[in-house]
């Protein structure tokens, strides 16, 4: 019997988990992107695994800090003005679900699949050597005294949903982080988290494995999916290619082809940002999160990578300079001798107002599946994903309630 052809459009890392847990099928798979693999969201992200990340952005305790946020040039979060329009409906659907129920069920289903995130990797890194780009040194948050009634509702929210977490006093956290300038009051440590330091590597050790074991790449930018006979049509502007089935796993530019098959998916971008401190990796053992200023620090083969801010402004805006500078003074607050930044990076996150992800057949068309909305979890949630859309794909029952991820839920 002939293989089951299937077409995945976006070669970052949902696309090549995708196609890796789909080929354990049996599946013959080929992968497009307009680029290289991994030159998008999946080079420059935090590289953090965040099984314990299942309380989002819809919260009570946020929402009333958005406002003074957005119009805060050195805060966390920021809008761009030519971009305040396009962004009103998403906004109105997001204050909607910043509800403590809506709040609980999106932490609960991130939960679901946060849980098995770990698990779904290693299946995928038993067959690609990661030594050395994979390390288990935990994740901690640190925080100031403000806003500590927030950190106690993140506190008593992962408990609740069975998260292991380490409580730290300030002693602690110098004791693990003697680097860090004393500004924090508290911390948490989620020692079963890991990172990786070099994304990039990463995802071309698991796209060279889709490649050896008969998986294709086109390097094409795909235009328009149609039909015939029911079969989904993936076209670029000058080749078309038939598939059985096709997966829409392109991030942030996903809604261009949704939008094509008549799904309404409110999907936008948070635009992240991040810099290198060159030669300073050594400055910190593990990743570390200092919520008050929404930034990251992540110990990478390229130096010391600061990564944050979410900032509103869709896929054709240039880069921010006022957000770049933003990175650097807040990391020079918390560490002392870092040098001149370098790689200055601008990457979209793929953002739904309910802060859950797209996974599971299109609305409208059997024959096509989506995985894409992880915002900040896109790493973390690379293979679980794919891992369930492999099982969806090949008919399997799963014991797993899929359906707070459907499209189906932008219909009502």
């Amino acid at each position: 019997m002939e293989k089951l052809k299937i077409g995945i459009i976006g070669a970052g890392i949902q696309g090549v988990c995708n196609a890796l847990f789909l080929q354990k099928k049996g599946f013959d798979v080929t992968l497009f992107d307009k680029d290289e693999p991994g030159n998008f969201a999946s080079y420059g992200n935090a590289g953090h695994f965040s099984p314990y990340a299942s309380l989002c952005l819809n919260r009570p305790d946020i929402l009333f800090d958005v406002p003074s946020m957005l119009f805060n040039s050195k805060g966390p979060l920021s809008i761009k003005w030519n971009y305040i329009p396009k962004m009103i409906p998403w906004f109105i659907q997001f204050i909607k679900n910043c509800t403590e129920k809506k709040m609980m069920h999106t932490a609960k289903n991130m939960h679901q699949i946060l849980d098995l995130s770990l698990s779904s990797f290693d299946e995928l890194f038993e067959e690609v050597d990661v030594s050395g780009l994979v390390e288990s040194k935990g994740i901690m948050y640190v925080w100031n005294d403000k806003n500590l009634k927030s950190r106690d509702l993140e506190i008593k929210i992962r408990d609740q949903l069975g998260v292991k977490q380490q409580l730290l006093s300030k002693k602690d956290v110098h004791d693990l982080e003697p680097n860090l300038k004393p500004f924090y009051h508290a911390g948490v440590l989620y020692d079963y988290a890991r990172h990786t330091t070099n994304p990039k590597k990463v995802l071309l050790k698991l796209f060279e494995n889709f490649l050896q074991k008969g998986g294709k790449f086109l390097k094409l930018d795909i235009k328009n999916l149609d039909f015939d006979d029911d079969k989904p049509i993936i076209r670029s502007e000058v080749k078309r290619f038939v598939f059985d089935r096709i997966v829409i796993a392109c991030g942030a530019f996903s809604k261009k082809l949704t939008d094509k098959l008549h799904e309404n998916i409110p999907l936008d971008t948070e635009r992240g940002y991040h810099v290198h401190f060159k030669n300073c990796q050594h400055l910190l053992t593990r990743p570390i999160i200092y919520l008050n200023e929404a930034f990251g620090l992540t110990p990478m083969q390229q130096g010391l990578r600061v990564v944050g801010t979410v900032e509103f402004g869709g896929l054709n805006n240039p880069l921010s300079k006022a957000r770049i500078k933003n990175l650097i003074v807040n990391a020079n607050n918390i560490l002392d001798g870092l040098p001149e930044h370098s790689d200055e990076w601008l990457g979209f996150r793929p953002t739904l107002p309910d802060f859950l992800p797209v996974i599971g057949q299109s609305k409208n068309y059997k024959n096509v599946y989506y995985s894409f909305g992880h915002h900040h979890l896109g790493w973390t949630l690379g293979a679980i994903s794919g891992k369930i859309i492999a099982g969806l794909v090949a008919g399997e029952n799963t014991n797993l309630d899929l359906s707070a991820y459907s499209s189906q839920r932008f219909s009502t």
